[in-house]
């Protein structure tokens, strides 16, 4: 097969690592792609945003299936155009993937399938976001309603804190995806991410895992798109994770098909969890990113059968393979992240490190200049390893961490401490 990856953060980097180990892929292309990708992928400069572009770049190459990495393609409706074309594609269509790009809407849906999930009040003014926060009091979460990249949830510990959050989305800090807020009780418990993948009808799960938000150690400072992830996660026991599909999964899946906009994807659940009790605290409509990449290591090149069965809507004929394993991934970030930073600056040592089934270095934003790793983004590496037990996987990685010369990043010191 001819495979196209939309994307070029560290979940695409892993998802072509682990399609390439597939037999059935031929040629596999990524647009736009990163300096680590290069190595593994051909890249195209493309706008990854626009459907007409990206079908007529996959007519032109000949492409059988495209992979759609990232949110931002899909709210922009890219794999209808792709499905309108006659080209088969992994990920939702416009309509379904306002379970992501939008607060509201995933409220409106979770009221209808009556999932549980926290109390919450939609605005589109300040004014009345405020009243209803003096009202509500703090600890509360304020979210931008629409797609802020990871980093439009505030949970404010104060009164204070809360009010200057509607303040910045209002004035638009957040650009369009703060004109409306959703403002949430503030839920107590264990966080968790749980992915399935569905085809319209059958739900297949593929893994777990636990993120860290915050920036810094212990949780501290601001929250941001994800400072680094493990698999599988401790606290999805069989009981918990039966729960999550029998009273929040398979009822929102139900009612996005009773809507006539089925969901075909991989749904990413993000739970809170108390006493045994799961409740939803967002969804996404794509791999979570650093938690894909964890995923990747541990599922390898099956990932590509998976996708495909789920694209074709036969997942009742496939299901994950998963070996008695873990695996932990280190972010990386540039200084100043989740602020403004700097660009440019040299990554070394990246030749020392391993690269094969159990450590790799999964690439986010990246590129090459003069002949040099340079550091482009504000998440710039994922340092992910894979071992028999969470704590062999966390040594293996910081190692690989230790190893990598890059001045102008941090990284945190504690991935997996909650597990662990």
């Amino acid at each position: 097969m001819n495979i196209l990856i939309l994307g070029s953060g560290g979940r695409e980097h892993s998802l072509a690592w682990a399609i390439k180990q597939n037999p059935k892929c031929d040629r596999l292309i990524v647009a736009p792609g990163n300096a680590g990708i290069e190595s593994i992928a051909a890249c195209a400069d493309i706008d990854i945003h626009d459907g007409g572009s990206v079908a007529q770049f996959a007519d032109e190459n000949a492409i059988d299936f495209v992979i759609i990495g990232p949110e931002g393609p899909l709210a922009a409706g890219v794999a209808d155009r792709l499905r309108s074309a006659g080209i088969l594609v992994f990920g939702p269509g416009e309509a379904a993937a306002r379970l992501e790009a939008s607060k509201s809407f995933t409220k409106t849906i979770c009221d209808a399938a009556n999932a549980p999930t926290a109390a919450y009040g939609h605005f589109t003014d300040a004014a009345a976001a405020r009243a209803y926060i003096k009202a509500q009091g703090a600890p509360i979460v304020v979210k931008a309603d629409g797609l802020a990249a990871g980093k439009g949830v505030i949970v404010a510990m104060t009164e204070d804190e809360a009010l200057a959050a509607i303040d910045d989305m209002f004035d638009g800090s957040f650009g369009n995806a703060g004109a409306e807020v959703v403002i949430e009780e503030f839920m107590d418990g264990e966080e968790a991410s749980f992915f399935v993948l569905c085809d319209g009808d059958t739900i297949l799960p593929v893994g777990t895992a636990q993120d860290h938000k915050r920036a810094f150690d212990g949780d501290k400072g601001p929250n941001t798109g994800g400072m680094g992830a493990y698999s599988p996660a401790p606290v999805m026991t069989d009981a918990i994770t039966q729960k999550a599909l029998d009273e929040i999964i398979i009822p929102t899946i139900e009612e996005m098909a009773r809507r006539g906009t089925p969901f075909q994807g991989v749904l990413f659940c993000g739970l809170m969890i108390q006493n045994g009790q799961p409740r939803l605290v967002e969804y996404n409509v794509r791999f979570g990113d650093p938690e894909c990449q964890c995923l990747m290591m541990r599922l390898g090149g099956q990932i590509l059968d998976l996708l495909q069965a789920c694209a074709e809507e036969r997942l009742y004929t496939i299901k994950a393979n998963w070996a008695d394993d873990h695996a932990l991934t280190i972010v990386m970030a540039a200084n100043g992240y989740p602020g403004s930073y700097e660009k440019g600056s040299a990554i070394k040592g990246l030749d020392s490190i391993p690269e094969d089934s159990f450590h790799m270095v999964f690439h986010a934003g990246t590129s090459v200049k003069d002949g040099q790793i340079t550091a482009t983004g504000g998440r710039v590496l994922n340092v992910t390893a894979r071992g028999a037990t969470l704590a062999e996987a966390h040594e293996k990685a910081y190692v690989m961490a230790q190893n990598i010369d890059w001045e102008g990043g941090f990284y945190r010191s504690d991935i997996g401490w909650r597990a662990i």
